[in-house]
């Protein structure tokens, strides 16, 4: 089993090198030639990695969109999955999600035990990774899904009490999200207080929408930001360089 993609994102955030991933929502991408265009973007823009999945799909197809990805660009394709559907041996790297902002036991476990025995037989890089769901509203998909209330934007303990409790028990990244199409980032002061409380690797993701909400967050302590919704409706990398 490869298992560069974490060594690489430590190494990075040992020498303070930022990246950015584009997040690709099946449900949401383009199809046929405009796919086809939309990845040579992304290969040409500058980000270090593509995500594939989403909080919930309806019709896409994630394994066809992994091998498009593979096929048509040079970056890691990595599995941000939100169900074992979502799961295929076709990507570089699968997040092995663990919602524990939340108490929701079919995601801090229960879907995590269906699909052990299928990723157990895949030769894929899995990193077991802490997910946080941020934010005060309104009621983003993430939240609606799995049923849970967000750590509150105000609480940065909370957030920073839930990444630490997570890292003592194992996990190998954290990562902060304000879910799709939130109205507002996470606040920097949760990013940095999060960061100096612990010594994983943290990706940040959701209502970052140019070049200057990303630096706010590398600058907090991000290590890998997420951006997703605002590429799917404009597709326009312009304003992800400095202005």
């Amino acid at each position: 089993m490869n298992n560069n993609w974490l060594k690489n994102l430590q190494i990075s955030k040992r020498q303070g090198e930022k990246r950015f991933a584009v997040l690709l929502d099946p449900d949401k991408i383009p199809a046929g030639e405009e796919l086809y265009n939309w990845l040579n973007e992304i290969e040409q823009s500058g980000a270090t990695d593509i995500l594939i999945g989403g909080s919930h799909l309806s019709k896409g197809n994630t394994e066809e969109l992994v091998k498009n990805a593979k096929k048509q660009t040079s970056l890691p394709v990595v599995l941000f999955p939100g169900s074992p559907e979502q799961v295929t041996e076709h990507a570089d790297v699968l997040l092995f999600l663990s919602l524990v902002s939340g108490r929701n036991a079919d995601l801090l476990i229960g879907r995590h035990v269906e699909a052990a025995p299928l990723i157990m037989a895949m030769d894929i890089e899995t990193i077991a990774t802490a997910y946080l769901l941020v934010g005060d509203g309104p009621l983003t998909t993430a939240a609606y899904i799995t049923q849970t209330l967000p750590i509150p934007s105000a609480k940065p303990e909370l957030a920073v009490a839930t990444a630490s409790a997570a890292v003592l028990l194992g996990m190998q990244a954290v990562y902060l999200d304000a879910g799709s199409g939130a109205a507002n980032s996470i606040p920097t002061e949760v990013v940095s207080a999060v960061s100096n409380a612990v010594d994983v690797p943290i990706i940040v993701g959701g209502g970052i929408r140019d070049f200057e909400g990303m630096e706010r967050v590398w600058a907090a302590g991000a290590d890998l930001v997420v951006l997703g919704t605002v590429l799917e409706k404009v597709r326009d990398f312009s304003q992800l360089t400095p202005s």
